[in-house]
């Protein structure tokens, strides 16, 4: 279990604020995570790595010479957001344009790509390849749509290997790609993690039981099986992996580089004895091993477990890129490969972010409703810290258990920026803005990035000049369901948070169209809302971390819809009560 925090939503910052601490030499902070602290050659390009924190080395700790430039780092197992990654980005830039990898995660890949998208309507050129190694997330004919896991460091390196050699972004991303194609790994775990200031782990798996392809934010594994032996861990792993050889790679004489990695608390004299086996394993198998990794290198807290990665470096006789640019040194606060020559310190500007420019006030009328915008997010608040636990469990079920940590952030953060422009005498749709970007970028994720598209969307319709009526509010309630399912790509049926979200706006839109009140419209669809976010217990998960887990999730509702279902139930309420005020007051 995890021990010691302060305040457990302080934890990652705290966490990464010690990080940069305790390696002054190899990093430097900006908001969003680390950038290397050490000049680089300029045209070069940036490798900009990231994810949630909770899985070091990964990702802060792999920033240095020879290896990433910078690495956006969210909150415990969720993405970064948008505005992080863009920061870490910029601040890694050496003109020669940034390259992402990531680990194929929903969040990761909404605000990722957000970012990207940012970056390249400023000028800078971005291109992508996110990691797909996890062999058992799915099919061999669906690999596009595998979780990243340990093989991350295997993508990374060849990347910025590239990188150090003078290659231009095309061939980084070509030769990153080429790198994810000859990866694979898969694991196991003894132990779920337990994530600061939970009382109970993420899963847990039966004593003398074993969880069989588990994920890495805490996600329960497919199957599970009674432990074996080391050895037989060992031929488990290894009889998985050869099982699904690279195309193009022949067996007898292939270079391989295997990667036994520990998630967490797994001992490092256990994995020694699991990687004899593996190293026997392997060369009666008549392959060379290359450059073999035992240790930690993508973790998962606390959590007990190992994963093997193979990385096929080249076939029998090839003369491998892969394999030259595998020898690249390599000198980061976590991990060393060669003698790197000394680096000079950057001297870089202040990254302190500045305080936020005065908002423009708006005008009487729309300052009463940014006031009832104001006391819907604290409804907000409210409603998620009543339920987070519950939201938390649902979550756990077939996810990482963080959904409801991840939306008390970000609510929280929303209430003091709302809190901060009501005060500075914004209008409601300033106010509203306000809110649902520091919803975004502090919860992280993909609910994060989520309510961030809802609620910017109904603060367009908001405006700052007079008094919404019902009907500009049912259109910016449909404008952010549109603009949810363009930006995360989930349909109704995917057991999502558009589940939810469809039906309330439908509903909103026909009973305001119907000449119905905001009161009462808002009321029949919260009921909708919920009587949809129940009904996705049916529902198999086809999107995001839970669809590799599907069947469990089978019987219990989506937490994205339930949260939202809770939510607008209780901003009905409000609405009623704010309501109620204003008709007393025009008495």
């Amino acid at each position: 279990m995890t021990r010691l925090w302060n305040e457990p939503a302080d934890f990652a910052d705290q966490m990464i604020d010690g990080f940069v601490a305790a390696n002054e030499r190899y990093v430097r902070r900006v908001p969003g995570g680390v950038v290397r602290s050490t000049t680089s050659p300029a045209g070069q390009v940036a490798v900009v790595v990231g994810g949630g924190s909770g899985h070091y080395p990964a990702f802060g700790g792999l920033v240095g010479p020879g290896l990433a430039h910078g690495a956006a780092m969210g909150n415990l197992f969720a993405s970064p957001s948008t505005k992080q990654i863009h920061n870490v980005a910029k601040a890694a830039d050496n003109g020669g344009g940034v390259f992402f990898s990531y680990g194929n995660y929903a969040g990761d890949v909404l605000n990722f790509d957000a970012a990207q998208e940012r970056l390249r309507a400023e000028g800078i050129a971005c291109e992508t390849v996110t990691v797909t190694d996890d062999i058992v997330s799915a099919t061999a004919d669906e690999k596009q749509k595998r979780r990243g896991i340990a093989g991350d460091l295997t993508v990374f390196r060849i990347a910025a290997a590239a990188a150090e050699t003078g290659a231009d972004l095309a061939e980084v991303t070509r030769l990153a790609r080429l790198a994810n194609e000859r990866t694979r790994s898969f694991g196991v775990a003894f132990t779920g993690c337990t994530l600061p200031g939970a009382e109970q782990p993420l899963f847990t798996v039966p004593e003398g039981r074993m969880a069989v392809g588990l994920g890495i934010h805490g996600e329960p594994g497919i199957d599970e099986t009674d432990i074996p032996t080391a050895d037989g861990l060992a031929e488990l792993l290894v009889s998985r992996l050869l099982d699904e050889v690279p195309d193009g790679v022949e067996l007898a004489g292939a270079r391989v580089v295997p990667i036994l990695n520990g998630l967490g608390s797994l001992k490092y004299e256990e994995m020694f004895v699991v990687y004899r086996r593996i190293a026997q394993l392997l060369r009666d198998a008549g392959l060379e091993i290359v450059d073999p990794h035992v240790g930690e290198y993508c973790t998962s807290f606390d959590m007990a477990g190992t994963s093997l990665t193979l990385f096929w470096l080249a076939g029998a006789g090839e003369d491998s890129e892969l394999a030259a640019l595998w020898d690249t040194p390599v000198d980061t606060p976590a991990y060393r490969r060669g003698s790197v020559s000394p680096q000079q310190p950057l001297v870089a500007a202040d990254s302190t972010p500045t305080v936020a420019e005065a908002v423009e006030p708006g005008d009487e009328a729309s300052q009463s409703v940014a006031r009832t915008v104001l006391a819907a997010v604290r409804t907000m608040v409210d409603t998620i810290d009543t339920h987070v636990d519950e939201l938390g469990r649902i979550d756990a079920i077939a996810g990482d258990g963080d959904h409801g940590i991840g939306m008390q952030r970000g609510s929280h953060a929303a209430l003091a920026a709302a809190t901060a422009a009501v005060d500075a005498g914004a209008g409601a749709g300033t106010t509203l803005a306000h809110a649902a970007d520091a919803w975004s970028d502090k919860a992280g994720g993909t609910s994060g990035a989520l309510w961030g598209v809802i609620l910017n969307a109904v603060a367009a319709r908001l405006g700052d000049q007079g008094r919404p009526d019902a009907a500009a509010i049912a259109a910016g309630v449909a404008a952010g369901s549109r603009g949810v399912t363009d930006y995360g790509k989930a349909e109704v049926g995917d057991k999502t948070l558009v589940d939810a979200l469809v039906p309330f706006s439908s509903a909103l839109t026909q009973a305001v169209d119907a000449g119905a009140g905001l009161t009462d419209a808002w009321r029949t669809a919260a009921d909708a809302a919920t009587r949809a976010a129940a009904a996705t217990a049916d529902l198999l998960p086809r999107m995001g971390r839970a669809r590799t887990h599907g069947q469990n999730s089978v019987g219990t509702p989506d937490p994205g819809a339930i949260s939202l279902a809770l939510i607008v139930t209780a901003v009905g309420e409000t609405l009623a009560a704010e309501n109620s005020v204003k008709e007393s007051a025009d008495v």
